[in-house]
């Protein structure tokens, strides 16, 4: 049993993270600043004998005793990493810093959940982990984008200078019950209208692609990644293969909420919007043995009832 802290435990994937490691027998503190998590997520951890939940920004320091960090804290989809910008960069490398020195203090191993935004609107396709990217340092999108590239930087510079062990994982569009409701993604707007019965909004003409996995799928990668003793300290990217457009994404969900009286309109297409986005996975299969197994579709059903029931009267 190891004692195992979660930073954005109560955000969308650090919710299925926590409830993971409690069921492989661990001790798990789940730590957020409830910024875009909520403690709803873990209602039902709360009163488990393994399970803390701490309400802490990880801008600034934090004391612990612990095995292993999932560092996952900082806002994710546009919207929320936009309205605050400034937090948005100090999260993403003040919480790094921070994080990086407990791991430090402590001797714990450090996972970095990076993301594919660090390739920004990329001209190699499939990405691929040697890629560079090619990020707008000034633009509105940066905050997040070059916030997390410095988290990186930050991971690996502690890692040669300190011999930390570290891991980054570079996380593609995830999707699946728990997802904040207005938290504008494609995955969760478009459920969210269509059930709403309000116009399915597709920026551009929808042809930009993303690729798309299942929650579960990236837990099990996360924790593979951690626990994998080849010394692998990546950067892994984690995500979907299968491309998919987002005028198809809106289609398919469409067709899922047959009752939805929902139609699809097209809206502006937002500065520097990623127009192809996928994965190349060969290092996770290679050195990992891992690739995501749920189908799209299954995926969708489950997130769909998911938000149908949290969208109910009394919900």
């Amino acid at each position: 049993m190891k004692t195992i802290l979660v930073t954005g435990g109560a955000g969308f994937i650090g919710c299925h993270l926590c409830r993971h490691l409690l069921d492989a027998g661990h001790e798990v503190l789940c730590v957020d600043n409830l910024y875009t998590g909520s403690k709803e997520n873990v209602w039902d951890l709360i009163g488990h004998r393994r399970f803390e939940f701490l309400r802490h920004d990880i801008t600034f320091p934090l004391y612990l005793e612990v095995d292993e960090i999932y560092n996952l804290a900082c806002p994710a989809s546009p919207i929320h990493y936009q309205f605050d910008p400034v937090q948005t960069t100090k999260t993403a490398v003040h919480g790094s810093i921070n994080m990086l020195g407990l791991a430090k203090r402590v001797k714990a191993r450090i996972l970095q959940a990076s993301t594919s935004e660090v390739y920004g609107d990329p001209q190699e396709h499939p990405q691929r982990e040697g890629y560079h990217g090619s990020v707008n340092p000034i633009g509105p999108r940066a905050c997040y984008d070059e916030g997390k590239r410095c988290a990186e930087t930050l991971f690996f510079d502690y890692y040669r200078q300190h011999r930390m062990p570290i891991r980054v994982v570079r996380i593609f569009n995830t999707f699946g019950p728990s997802m904040h409701l207005d938290d504008g993604r494609v995955v969760s707007n478009f459920i969210v209208q269509a059930l709403r019965n309000h116009d399915i909004t597709v920026h551009g003409d929808g042809s930009q692609t993303r690729s798309f996995m299942y929650v579960d799928d990236l837990v099990r990668g996360l924790v593979r990644m951690m626990e994998n003793e080849r010394d692998l300290v990546g950067p892994v990217n984690m995500g979907n293969p299968a491309e998919m457009s987002v005028l198809e994404l809106a289609r398919r969900i469409l067709a899922m909420i047959p009752e939805s009286r929902s139609r699809i309109v097209f809206t502006r297409l937002p500065t520097d919007d990623p127009k192809r986005r996928c994965p190349d996975i060969t290092l996770a299969r290679e050195a990992l043995q891992w690739a995501p197994e749920m189908p799209v579709e299954v995926g969708l059903a489950r997130t769909i009832d998911d938000f149908r029931r949290r969208l109910a009267p009394g919900g």
